[in-house]
């Protein structure tokens, strides 16, 4: 008598011979594995923006959302409470009057000097002006707490090299981190500083993309120098300032370590920026779900600014082609 588990043993290898696999199935399943192994690609970065993007905001507005204030472990939940009081307090639209007048500033010195710096260097090639080129753009890779500790000393009324030029063109010295109606501009020309050789080099890159073609033909028509810079220039580098404005905005309206290093938010908080009032709320006032609950509505003032500029421009940026 054969044995049970011979006899299981035959049936299953009988089965498995009269099996056959349908091409569609075999395609169908071939297609499933190509589109899961082009995701497997993304689940790294997937898993970092996860971890370091989408759970801290998810965190950050569940704290916005109670009364936590870092010294104790429980979270008593408030609602909107955290937010009522912000809106109600006189100081929040005092740092966001200072916040947007610091922005406003940085972004428009920015690309109007990198636009000129770079009309200025792009029509000569030679290796000077290469160098020149090189020099401005530097400060774009020096930290900011680096050129903050320097322009402190800058600055200083008393033995700073600011004053010293100044006194030789006969002009009293000047307090520009302690007076409040220079403390500002002070900080915004270190931003500039920084930031003016990247817009200048992104400027540069967008006039050598334009064809000679165009300014040709401007030229025969009797188009001035002006003219083709309004006509030509100006609408073909639309995509690039958009990119700047974009960019250097949502970068001036974070403004922190400038502020943190060389004036504290003051003086009579003159440079009490949104970012820097957020975490001396947090870490030396310890209201952290009322800190939380200001970072959400500079999230939202962020967002629908950028919006804003994303859809004013939709008329104003042209793209060649």
């Amino acid at each position: 008598m054969m044995n049970r588990n011979t006899l299981s043993t035959k049936l299953m290898q009988e089965t498995a011979a009269h099996t056959v696999v349908s091409p569609n199935t075999t395609r169908r399943f071939s297609g499933l594995l190509e589109k899961w192994k082009d995701f497997m690609f993304a689940v790294p970065a997937l898993v970092f923006l996860g971890a370091f993007l989408y759970y801290p905001l998810i965190n950050s507005i569940y704290i916005s959302l109670t009364n936590w204030n870092m010294t104790r472990p429980t979270k008593k939940f408030v609602g909107m409470d955290n937010y009522t009081k912000l809106l109600g307090n006189e100081d929040l639209y005092q740092s966001l009057k200072v916040t947007l007048h610091y922005t406003l500033l940085d972004v428009v010195l920015t690309l109007v000097l990198g636009l000129l710096l770079a009309l200025l260097l792009n029509v000569f090639r030679s290796r000077l002006y290469a160098v020149l080129r090189g020099i401005i753009f530097m400060p774009h890779y020096i930290s900011m707490v680096v050129a903050a500790m320097v322009f402190t000393w800058i600055y200083n009324g008393q033995y700073g090299m600011l004053n010293r030029i100044t006194s030789f063109l006969g002009m009293e010295p000047v307090q520009w981190l302690t007076d409040p109606s220079t403390a500002l501009p002070a900080l915004v020309a270190v931003s500039v500083w920084k930031g003016v050789g990247f817009a200048m080099m992104l400027f540069i890159s967008g006039m050598r993309s334009i064809p000679v073609e165009y300014y040709e033909a401007a030229a025969i028509d009797g188009a001035s120098g002006f003219r083709r810079f309004r006509h030509i220039t100006l609408p073909l580098l639309s995509p690039m300032t958009l990119f700047l404005v974009i960019t250097t905005f949502i970068s001036s309206m974070q403004v922190f370590q400038s502020i943190d290093i060389m004036t504290n938010g003051g003086p009579l908080q003159a440079t009490n920026a949104i970012v820097y009032w957020i975490y001396t709320m947090a870490f030396e006032e310890f209201k952290t779900g009322r800190a939380s609950a200001l970072v959400m509505i500079l999230f939202v003032i962020i967002l629908v600014l950028t919006l804003i500029q994303w859809l004013v421009s939709r008329r104003q940026v042209h793209y060649e082609g």
